[in-house]
């Protein structure tokens, strides 16, 4: 597999932070609507009337970093199958190296 060629690709990446970012809206405007009648809505309120976007260049770091993380999370989960003699790296694996991976990232 040639790692220097394969990545995630932009546009999904770019769809999963606008579904991320549209629950956080709706997030946001159900616990403001709560508090809604405990303060008047003042100018520091409009961030929910702008748009949420990430450029072209920001993508493509998101999909490098999402493409070294996995390829790290593999090769560690590799690693434990192989001392414990298998040749298949199953669930159990991942999560005995989750921890320390995303302590590392």
């Amino acid at each position: 597999m040639d790692n220097a060629n394969t990545s995630f690709d932009p546009d999904l990446i770019h769809a999963i932070f606008k579904l991320v970012w549209s629950r956080t809206a709706l997030e946001r405007e159900k616990n403001e609507g709560a508090d809604a009648l405990e303060c008047e809505v003042g100018v520091a309120t409009s961030k929910k009337n702008r748009p949420t976007s990430a450029n072209a260049n920001a993508l493509k770091l998101s999909c490098e970093l999402l493409r070294v993380f996995v390829i790290e999370a593999v090769e560690r989960a590799a690693t434990i199958a192989e001392a414990e003699g298998v040749n298949k790296i199953e669930a159990t694996h991942l999560e005995r190296i989750l921890p320390q991976l995303l302590l590392d990232f």
